[in-house]
């Protein structure tokens, strides 16, 4: 092997200036041989390197380094054996070396110093500036000598390859506390949020990096969608940034890179401005960028942004967390992707099982179903409304135990046979539970259930014990299921809790009890599953509480959005288990006036015509907006007018009601008049202001001034009417100055 080559693969031991053990040695060799030079040279790529030396001549002494050619050390490594020469004038090269070292004439004596591997890699040289005979007490001294210098770099040699299987455990023992760390961080990410967020925790820590940013590529290849908000580097125009989306073809670093699949790294700003001139004037900082393509199923599923605020050069532990964070990001997107179509699958299931409630007259059901976050997005709750007739409707809520395809399977067996039997069976909720829990064993899928089946029956308004129109009997049983709710007119919510019968699916046998109670016009009834209160180291009674006084607070809200309001208030994200929710309200009837009906304030209508007339006073507060135009659907509603008249009439309805709370003043009054006949709707609303509103047309950036241009535009006639304060107007109005501002909808329009 060469000396230099073989000088090559010696480990590094940093013996490259003076050392303090190599110098004693050469001290010793001076005063035990008596001579002028003494060094310990070892063989180095570039020459030879003195780590001991005294005696030479400068600049020797001091930089510790000799040209390769000039060395008897090369000869030493080259041959493995001692040179000794007592008269270095019969040696032409070695009278040429002593002469560099000052010695023109004198003697030299070089023996070989070995590494661990009893190779030669180097030599202990004594130089005597006059002739001598080296004895042989002279080159055992020097022998003795030379093994101390080879065991010294015996022993050095094994220190340094123990510092370097240290240092090897220590590079192995970090990366695999980052591949256990990356592991970690993407193991439970179920969305691309998810993962962006993983990616920042890891070049936070691992790359001191300042932001990271995820861009997705487009299924088609021909754009990029960021996750949160694009980076700096990526602006979406001259005039803003925070992009998120972009154009594959657009000149920007992160297109490039979703096009190529090649990883770029810029140190600074400045460079990265040379490469895209676009961004100049863009970005936040002049700090280093690294874009990192992350490679899926043969093609770039997505682009990493990694942003510095400090310029630097991409060093080697950089590229190697890029290069083991791909991977990771890959997988995590693969796993993603699966989930999101799993979850498409358990939509379109869950779609198919939870049918809409159907529009029932007199009542107002709305529902909601929150799959929990954690799961296929399918699971055992259930709700159902079957109208049997214009006056009785049952409404029923269940849930099957289990979160999965099993018990969403399972559910839907149940479901559908309660639909059924509630369909074919003029019978009580106690009945119909058994019925089904019999049919659940003898037909299968004999699945654990709780279910509450709630029976609505209108009551008659005439006879001895005529109730208010609108009035609602309930009867309902409870098969283990969370108590029913029912948020009474005085704002009060009454907990329905009695003692609830067996589940489903344990004794078919065991005996059901109805239970009764009224649902008034105006009241709310609710039903749900236990997703909606049940939580950890938390009572059951306790947040059955707590649901009770925040169903309270939404008694101004719309029951359409009642449902989803309770889960958004009660259900903490992520949320671990289904929910469903059905709320029915039983709406304010109209009630035809009797036949002697006195004409409308324009005289539009005559006596004996079939109108109804209803009147409502409004508290002088915009809290009282929801509840006044909730009354007006609801006599909207039970007077037979259709969908589309209906929500004209409300938004319509809306606007007077917002400008008399606003701008009018106290007393406000609503007053609806509909021809049964024709369907023809009329809505007044009176305000003590006698200003009349303007009609005109509001600039696009205006946000207001628009609710007269609707009369005019979707009303078939409007128009005010004022009042000078000598006459009463319906049974709320008062002899006080003021207007109503009234308008009119065809039936067939």
């Amino acid at each position: 092997m060469a000396p230099d080559v073989q000088a090559a693969r010696q480990p590094r031991l940093g013996l490259t200036r003076a050392d303090d053990e190599f110098d004693r040695i050469a001290r010793l060799v001076c005063r035990q041989l008596d001579v002028s030079i003494a060094t310990v040279a070892l063989l180095a790529p570039d020459g030879v390197v003195l780590p001991g030396a005294l005696g030479m001549p400068e600049p020797y002494q001091t930089t510790r380094r000799l040209p390769l050619d000039a060395s008897l050390t090369r000869k030493v490594v080259e041959s493995g054996n001692p040179i000794v020469l007592q008269d270095v004038a019969a040696d032409p090269v070695a009278a040429e070396i002593c002469a560099i070292f000052g010695a023109r004439t004198g003697a030299a004596v070089a023996l070989p110093v070995h590494a661990a591997d009893d190779r030669p890699v180097g030599a202990l040289v004594a130089i005597d500036t006059t002739p001598r005979v080296w004895t042989g007490a002279d080159l055992a001294t020097l022998a003795d000598l030379a093994a101390s210098c080879s065991g010294e770099i015996r022993l050095r040699t094994e220190r340094e390859r123990a510092r370097q299987a240290e240092r090897t455990a220590r590079r192995e023992q970090r990366r695999s506390q980052l591949l256990l760390s990356l592991s970690e961080a993407f193991a439970d990410t179920t969305t691309a949020a998810q993962v962006e967020m993983a990616i920042r925790g890891v070049v936070d820590r691992g790359m001191g990096a300042a932001s990271s940013y995820l861009a997705l590529v487009d299924p088609d290849r021909r754009g990029i969608t960021f996750v949160s908000s694009g980076p700096d580097v990526a602006p979406a125009s001259p005039q803003g940034r925070s992009a998120v989306r972009a154009r594959i073809e657009d000149d920007l670093p992160v297109c490039e890179v979703a096009r190529t699949g090649v990883p770029q790294f810029f140190s600074g700003g400045r460079e990265l401005v040379a490469r895209y001139p676009r961004l100049a004037g863009h970005l936040d900082h002049d700090g280093a960028c690294s874009l990192m393509p992350v490679h899926a199923d043969g093609r770039v599923a997505a682009v990493v942004c990694t942003r510095w605020e400090a310029e630097r050069a991409l060093d080697k532990d950089t590229a190697s967390l890029e290069a083991t964070l791909a991977p990771y990001i890959a997988h995590a997107l693969d796993r993603i992707a699966l989930l999101e179509a799993r979850r498409q699958v358990s939509t379109t299931l869950q779609a198919a099982l939870l049918t809409a409630p159907p529009a029932v007259p007199n009542l107002d059901i709305a529902t909601t179903y929150e799959p929990a976050t954690r799961t296929d997005q399918v699971g055992g709750d259930w709700y159902d409304v079957v109208a049997v007739d214009d006056d009785t409707t049952l409404v029923m809520i269940g849930d099957v135990t289990g979160h999965d395809m099993r018990a969403a399977a399972q559910m839907g067996q149940l479901r559908s046979m309660l639909r059924a039997l509630a369909w074919s069976h003029d019978e009580t909720p106690s009945v119909l539970l058994t019925l089904l829990d019999r049919a659940n064993h003898q037909l299968g899928p004999r699945a654990g259930a709780t279910a509450v089946v709630v029976r609505l029956e209108r009551l008659p308004v005439v006879g001895e014990h005529g109730s208010k129109p609108g009035t609602y009997a309930v009867t309902w049983s409870n098969a283990g299921h969370p108590p029913p709710l029912v948020l009474r007119q005085d704002g009060s919510v009454e907990v329905l809790r009695t003692r609830a019968d067996l589940l489903l699916g344990v004794i078919p046998s065991t005996e059901r009890a109805d239970h009764t109670t009224t649902l008034r016009p105006g009241e709310t009834l609710l039903l749900y599953t236990d997703g909606l209160v049940e939580r950890r180291r938390e009572s059951m009674a306790d947040r059955i509480a707590l649901l009770a006084d925040t169903f309270a607070r939404t008694a101004a809200a719309a029951t359409a959005t009642l449902p989803a309001a309770l889960v958004r208030a009660l259900v903490p994200a992520p949320q671990r288990d289904d929910v469903a929710v059905l709320a029915v309200r039983a709406r304010e009837a109209a009630v035809a006036p009797p036949e002697e009906e006195e004409p409308d304030a324009e005289g539009e209508a005559g006596a004996g015509a079939a109108l109804v007339r209803a009147e409502r006073r409004v508290a002088d507060s915009l809290a009282d907006l929801g509840p006044a135009r909730r009354w007006i659907d609801d006599i909207l509603e039970t007077s037979g007018v259709a969908t589309r008249e209906r929500r004209t009439a409300m938004l319509l309805s809306s606007e007077l009601l917002t400008n008399a709370l606003e701008h009018g003043g106290g007393p406000v009054t609503a007053t609806v008049v509909i021809d049964l006949d024709t369907t023809r709707v009329r809505v007044g609303v009176r305000d003590a202001s006698p200003a009349r509103p303007l009609l005109r047309n509001p600039q696009p950036h205006e946000l207001s001034g628009r609710g007269v241009l609707f009369l005019d535009r979707l009303a078939s006639r409007w128009g005010v009417v004022d009042h000078d304060g000598t006459e009463v107007v319906g049974r709320h109005g008062q002899d006080v100055a003021g207007k109503t501002v009234w308008f009119e909808l065809n039936g067939s329009s």
